[in-house]
């Protein structure tokens, strides 16, 4: 059996035997296992008694192997309540969960992350603006480390903001898409949080402006 398939298998009993997913999750995560099983070089590091599994993705020869850890969690320690929604970025492992106001849905998506300590922000901040097809501009310190980038990128296939973005308080800090998929689980952003552009197309749909973010 190969290793891929062992993921699957392991996945699939995990999640589908989790009574906290509900049938979209349930699809999402099978959808999300295709992607899996159709990406090289995956190995299974790792799983423990806490249903947490570790996952290596071997990039090139050069590149470390990246781990991304992926685990179901409840809301109750993170929110006093779920009003208008709650979406948690968990940077260590390099997730975000997403509990509907009334706890019926609750959603658990591979992200990326910022590269450095220096780059990531933790803390209490919330949905400010959502746009389809966002247009993306570096911000100065982006531009003082890389004068070369382009002042504007449109809306398209290269912009690094993907097909939707959740705007936050934060100045400049944003959950989006990207049509760059090697991304997803590894340390490769400037700050914001990133998702697979169909990931955050169902994150997008099931947000409002006000929804809470934590980002631990």
């Amino acid at each position: 059996m190969s290793y891929n398939h062992s993921i699957f298998t392991h996945f699939r009993r995990q999640f589908m035997s989790d009574k906290k997913f509900n049938l979209s999750s349930r699809r999402a995560f099978l959808a999300g296992s295709a992607a899996l099983l159709a990406s090289p070089a995956l190995a299974q590091s790792s799983v423990n008694s806490t249903d947490t599994t570790e996952v290596e993705r071997d990039v090139t020869e050069s590149v470390r192997r990246n781990i991304s850890s992926f685990r179901t969690l409840d809301w109750q320690p993170y929110f006093d309540n779920t009003r208008n929604g709650a979406v948690l970025v968990d940077i260590d492992s390099r997730a975000v969960h997403f509990w509907s106001e009334d706890q019926s849905i609750y959603k658990l998506y591979p992200s990326s992350v910022p590269l450095t300590d220096e780059l990531t922000r933790r803390g209490r901040t919330s949905v400010i603006q959502k746009v389809v097809g966002p247009t993306w501009r570096p911000t100065p310190s982006m531009l003082k480390r890389n004068p070369e980038w382009p002042a504007v990128i449109e809306a398209g296939p290269d912009n690094p903001l993907g097909t939707h973005a959740l705007y936050l308080s934060w100045t400049y800090y944003r959950i989006h898409g990207t049509h760059d998929t090697r991304k997803i689980g590894r340390r490769s952003s400037n700050g914001c949080i990133g998702l697979y552009n169909e990931h955050i197309a169902e994150l997008f749909s099931y947000t409002k402006v006000g929804t809470q973010v934590l980002l631990i």
